[in-house]
C-alpha cells in the first residue's frame, strides 16, 4: 500500500515538472529581438567609371571600380504571425565601405562611403512550432541609404595624378581634383535562408545568409568641377549574420 503512494506521488511529480518545463515553441505574438555579428560581402563586379559620358583612361585601359567588404554590429526584430509566419525587419550600425579603383596598371583607394541597409521580410518557419531547430527562408524589400561619401584626399588636390584620356581622346594635362562624391539610395528584393536553435524558451542562437540587390549610381565632379562623371556600381552583397536572440 505505501509502496502504491510513493509510485503515485513520484508520478504526480513527474508530470507536474514536465508541465513547467519551457514549451520552446514558437506562437503567434512572439517578438524575437537578435543582435550580433553582421558581414556583408559585395559583388566584385568591376564598374566602369565615365566622364563626360566617355570613359575615363589613365593610359593603361579604362578605370574600374568596386566596394569593399565590411563588418558591424547587426540587429533584427522578429515578429510571428502564425507559429510558422513571421514579418522580419533588418538593421545595424553604419556600414564603411572602401571604393576601389582599379587604373590597368594597379589599384588605388579612390574613397569611402557609409551605408544603412534596412530589409524587411517575410519569413517562413519549416519545422513544429515546439522543435528546438527551426530553419527559414525568407524574402524581402531592401532601401539602402548611402551617405558621408568622401573622396582620398590624395586625389583632391592640385597635386593629384593628371588625367591622360577620356573615351580614347586626349583630354589635355590637368589634376583629377575630385569633389561632390554623391551615390543615389536604392530599392531592391532581397532573399535569405536561416534558422534558429532555442537555448531554452527565451534565448536562441542564429545564422543566416541573405542576397541583397543594391544597384546604385555615383556621380562626381573633377577637374576644377570642369568635369561630371558617374559610375553605375552593382554592390550586390552577401550579408551574413550570427547572433543571439531573446524571445517577448
Amino acid at each position: 500500500m505505501r509502496l502504491n503512494k510513493v509510485s503515485t506521488l513520484i508520478a504526480t511529480a513527474v508530470l507536474a515538472t514536465l508541465s513547467a518545463a519551457p514549451a520552446l515553441a514558437n506562437q503567434a505574438g512572439d517578438i524575437v529581438v537578435r543582435a550580433g555579428l553582421t558581414k556583408i560581402n559585395p559583388s566584385s563586379e568591376q564598374s566602369t567609371i565615365y566622364a563626360l559620358n566617355k570613359t575615363v583612361d589613365l593610359g593603361a585601359g579604362a578605370i574600374t571600380a568596386s566596394t569593399e567588404d565590411d563588418s558591424q554590429l547587426g540587429l533584427n526584430f522578429v515578429y510571428f504571425v502564425t507559429d510558422n509566419l513571421a514579418i522580419e525587419l533588418l538593421a545595424a550600425t553604419p556600414f564603411s565601405h572602401d571604393i576601389t579603383v582599379n587604373t590597368g596598371a594597379g589599384a588605388v583607394n579612390l574613397g569611402e562611403t557609409k551605408h544603412l541597409p534596412p530589409t524587411l521580410s517575410a519569413l517562413y518557419y519549416f519545422n513544429d512550432a515546439t522543435a528546438k531547430f527551426q530553419p527559414y527562408i525568407g524574402l524581402g524589400i531592401n532601401y539602402t541609404v548611402f551617405f558621408e561619401e568622401k573622396f582620398n584626399p590624395a586625389l583632391t588636390g592640385d597635386s593629384s595624378p593628371e588625367i591622360v584620356k577620356l573615351g580614347g581622346e586626349d583630354f589635355g594635362p590637368a589634376p583629377i581634383n575630385l569633389t561632390n562624391l554623391k551615390l543615389k539610395n536604392s530599392w531592391g528584393l532581397s532573399a535569405q535562408v536561416g534558422a534558429d536553435y532555442k537555448l531554452n524558451d527565451q534565448w536562441l542562437v542564429n545564422a543566416s545568409a541573405r542576397y541583397i540587390d543594391i544597384d546604385t549610381t555615383a556621380t562626381f565632379n573633377a577637374v576644377n568641377d570642369e568635369v561630371t562623371g558617374q559610375v553605375d556600381v552593382s554592390i550586390d552583397p552577401w550579408v551574413y549574420t550570427i547572433s543571439f536572440g531573446y524571445t517577448f
